[in-house]
C-alpha cells in the first residue's frame, strides 16, 4: 500500500511541476490559430521528457529505501554488518569514489546502487544474497553495484529516458498535428481536432513501446561493463562468474519497478528485459 502511494504522490507532483512550467514559459500554447509552432513544441516536449526522468533521479535513493523497506548501516551492529561496510568500502577506493550509503533489505536474492550523484550514492544488499552466496560471490556483486556507481549508469540511464521521452512526445504531437490538417481540410475552426487527439494517444503508445526497447537494451549494455568493471575491481572475473552461477540457482527477488532496472539480476523478454540473460553475461566475462 506504501509503494502505490508512493507511485502516485509522485506522479501526481511530477505532472503538477510540468504543467506550471509549461504555463510560465508558454509551451502550452504550441497549437494555435497560425498552426503549429515546431519551437513551442520542443520546449515542451524537452520539458515533459525530461522533468520526470530528473525527479525520478534525484528522488531515487530515498524511493528505493522505502519502497523496499532497506535499513542504512549507521554504525555496523555485528560482525557481518562491519564486514560488509568495509568490503563496499574497499571497493568504492578501488572505483575512486566516495564512500556510498550501505543498506540491506529483507528479500530474496538481490542487489542494487541508486542515487543522482556518483560520490552520494546507496548500495542495498538483500538478506537472501547475504545467506545464500559465499564472501566471495557476495564481494563480486558488490564490485558490480560499485561499477554501476562509477560508471555513472544512474545518470546516464535518466538523460537516455529523456531523450526517449522527448522523442516520443514531439513526434506523437507533430505527427498528430500533420494527420489532423490532413483531415480537416476546408475546416477554418482552430485548434487540434479529434484527429490530432486520437493520433497522439495511438503515437503516445507505439513510440513509447519502441522507446521502452531503446532504453532496454542500454541498459542490458550497461549490465555487461558493471559485470567488466567488478572483475577490474576485484583484480579478475572468475568471483563474478562464480556470483553469476549461484544467482542463476537461485530464485532471485523482484525489486519494486522503480529500482528494477537496477538490481543485479530481473527482466522478462528478450527486447524488454533490462538485464542479459546470466548465460550470456558469463560468457562476455570469460572472452575477456
Amino acid at each position: 500500500m506504501k509503494r502505490i502511494f508512493l507511485f502516485i504522490l509522485t506522479n501526481v507532483a511530477v505532472m503538477v511541476v510540468i504543467g506550471v512550467l509549461c504555463s510560465i514559459f508558454g509551451f502550452n500554447r504550441y497549437i494555435g490559430p497560425n498552426g503549429i509552432n515546431l519551437t513551442a513544441l520542443l520546449g515542451y516536449s524537452l520539458i515533459t521528457g525530461f522533468v520526470g526522468a530528473g525527479i525520478s533521479l534525484l528522488i531515487s535513493k530515498p524511493v528505493a529505501k522505502w519502497s523496499t523497506g532497506a535499513q542504512v548501516i549507521t554504525t555496523p551492529q555485528n560482525q557481518d554488518e562491519a564486514w560488509l561496510v568495509g568490503v563496499i568500502q574497499r571497493h568504492a577506493q578501488q572505483a575512486g569514489i566516495d564512500m556510498p550509503e550501505v543498506a540491506i533489505y529483507d528479500g530474496e536474492p538481490n542487489a542494487f546502487a541508486t542515487g543522482a550523484f556518483k560520490n552520494d550514492a546507496l548500495v542495498a544488499v538483500s538478506t537472501g544474497l547475504l545467506q545464500g552466496m559465499t564472501k566471495e560471490e557476495i564481494e563480486a556483486v558488490l564490485a558490480h553495484e560499485v561499477a554501476h556507481i562509477s560508471n555513472g549508469d544512474m545518470v546516464t540511464m535518466t538523460l537516455i529516458q529523456g531523450v526517449m521521452n522527448t522523442f516520443v512526445v514531439f513526434a506523437s504531437r507533430a505527427i498528430g498535428y500533420v494527420i489532423d490538417s490532413a483531415l480537416r481540410k476546408g475546416d477554418d475552426r482552430s485548434g487540434p481536432g479529434i484527429g490530432y487527439m486520437v493520433t497522439t494517444m495511438v503515437l503516445d503508445l507505439l513510440f513509447g513501446f519502441l522507446a521502452g526497447m531503446v532504453v532496454a537494451w542500454f541498459s542490458r549494455q550497461r549490465e555487461f561493463r558493471a559485470d567488466a568493471g567488478a572483475g577490474k575491481i576485484m583484480g579478475r572475473n572468475l568471483p563474478m562468474i562464480h556470483a553469476l552461477q549461484r544467482l542463476g540457482g537461485l530464485a532471485s527477488g523482484e525489486l519494486p519497478k522503480g529500482v528494477a532496472a537496477l538490481g543485479i539480476t530481473g527482466g522478462l523478454g528478450k527486447l524488454f528485459s533490462t538485464h542479459p540473460s546470466i548465460e550470456e553475461r558469463i560468457a562476455a566475462l570469460q572472452r575477456v
